[in-house]
């Protein structure tokens, strides 16, 4: 045992280690105090994020007086201004007014800044008011050559960037990180004579159907304040929808353009990946390459969707961004009364729709027969394994790791709480999770094994 404790250095350790026993009080002074440290630091970093928030909020309200008070002195300087005979007027109407100068754009501006404002009053949609667009009404008037979106109100999606404005994504940690530039569709906006005016709310991280942050609330249905009017494209579904734009940019992966194009009532469409250029958007989880966003409009009805693009798909988009393919919009395609075969489902196997969905699939099945075309029913293959194999594998391969990293560092607004919480499960916990819930509960077992990640 004398040559063990030799070996050991049993002496040595012994001189090392204190004589006599902790007293209890001081082992718990010690806790004490770690913990005290610890809730002072989580103390600390919140009041910290409490000041940006309300600095974020300050200016928010600042540019909304500011807006108010352009539309004030334009008010002044223009009793006579009907605002319904233009709030009135599609957007294919407004711009034929404008074009022939029956209209000026200052008038169509301040009238959509002041409806805007209103809108907002009510539903919270509105993150930010551009100044610029005074400037721009000045500079567009001195033009000579008018472009397909002249003198056109546009309403931009909070993370389009605009120089010198911030794109928050919903996020804490953006703000007070103005753009150095306007995006690529900003710029080709401008380009086509429109006037960009304001930005829009989004939920935080815009990976959520709903429509909260922690900086800007939470923005209301125009019909229905106890309803949500969809996300992520909260903001313009709900200020398009109350005649607050005539016109607005949004942006879809899993239906955010779509969604609250839907329960607000309006028209949306999400182009095909890459057809409108991303640079100059940011968004929360960069390298999300196989499941792609796209940039789409948001508008009244289809003539402006069409419009829009029209005037987009142009080349100046291509010149600025090289990448996308160089296809204008197709008129002839567009314009052609020819017949078609068109192919509908009511369900897709996967969740079930709800009466009014199927009542509104019938109905245009049947409006469009009666125009002549074709309708044939469909059977959505594998739309199972498209929803967890492709859509969630693609956005989960990291095991929400990406996500946990960017929102650890924030105040977690309540629709993003649960995923939050979920990144926090370790892999084999998800996984056991999975495993035990798959004979109930088979669809959740799934979406949890896809959060563990590949591999």
């Amino acid at each position: 045992m004398q040559r063990i404790q030799d070996m050991l250095g049993y002496e040595r350790l012994t001189q090392l280690l204190p004589t006599t026993k902790l007293d209890g009080r001081v082992i718990t002074a010690i806790l004490c105090g770690f913990g005290a440290g610890i809730l002072l630091r989580k103390w600390l970093f919140r009041r910290q994020l409490q000041k940006k928030i309300a600095k974020a909020q300050e200016q928010r309200e600042r540019l909304l007086e500011q807006m108010k008070a352009a539309v004030h002195r334009f008010k002044q300087k223009h009793p006579d201004i009907r605002a319904e005979s233009i709030l009135s007027l599609s957007l294919l109407e407004l711009s034929e007014k404008l074009q022939e100068g029956t209209f000026s754009p200052e008038n169509v501006l301040y009238t959509y800044m002041e409806q805007a404002l209103k809108v907002n009053e009510e539903l919270n949609c509105l993150t930010d008011f551009i100044p610029d667009c005074e400037e721009q009404l000045r500079e567009l008037q001195k033009r000579k050559e008018k472009g397909l979106l002249y003198g056109i109100p546009v309403s931009l999606k909070e993370h389009y960037d605009y120089k010198n404005h911030v794109s928050s994504c919903g996020l804490v940690s953006f703000l007070g990180i103005p753009a150095k530039d306007d995006s690529v569709i900003v710029k080709v906006l401008k380009s086509q004579g429109a006037i960009p005016f304001v930005k829009t709310n989004v939920p935080q991280t815009m990976l959520s159907y709903d429509s909260s942050n922690v900086i800007f609330g939470k923005t209301l249905h125009p019909q229905n304040p106890k309803k949500s009017p969809g996300g992520s494209s909260s903001g313009e579904g709900a200020l398009i929808a109350g005649g607050g734009s005539i016109l607005g940019l949004g942006s879809d992966v899993g239906g955010s353009i779509r969604i609250p194009s839907s329960f607000c009532g309006i028209c949306g469409l999400k182009p095909t990946a890459s057809r409108l250029s991303f640079l100059g958007t940011p968004v929360p989880l960069p390298g999300m390459d196989t499941v792609t966003a796209s940039l789409g409009p948001m508008a009244r009805d289809v003539d402006s969707l069409a419009l829009c693009m029209r005037a987009l798909l142009c080349e100046e988009l291509f010149h600025l961004d090289p990448s996308l393919p160089p296809l204008s919009f197709n008129d002839e395609v567009y314009a052609s009364s020819k017949p078609l075969r068109i192919g509908y489902y009511e369900s897709d196997g996967f969740s079930q729709p709800t009466p009014s969905m199927k009542r509104a699939i019938q109905q245009t099945k049947q409006l469009l027969e009666k125009t002549g075309h074709e309708l044939i029913p469909f059977s959505v293959p594998r739309t199972e394994h498209m929803v967890y194999e492709l859509f969630l594998g693609g956005i989960f391969a990291d095991g929400i790791e990406t996500l946990h990293d960017l929102l650890k560092n924030e105040m977690i607004d309540p629709c993003m709480r649960y995923l939050f919480r979920l990144s926090y499960f370790p892999a084999f916990v998800k996984r056991l999770l999975s495993f035990l819930l798959k004979p109930m509960f088979p669809r959740l077992a799934k979406f949890l094994d896809k959060t563990c990640g590949i591999g």
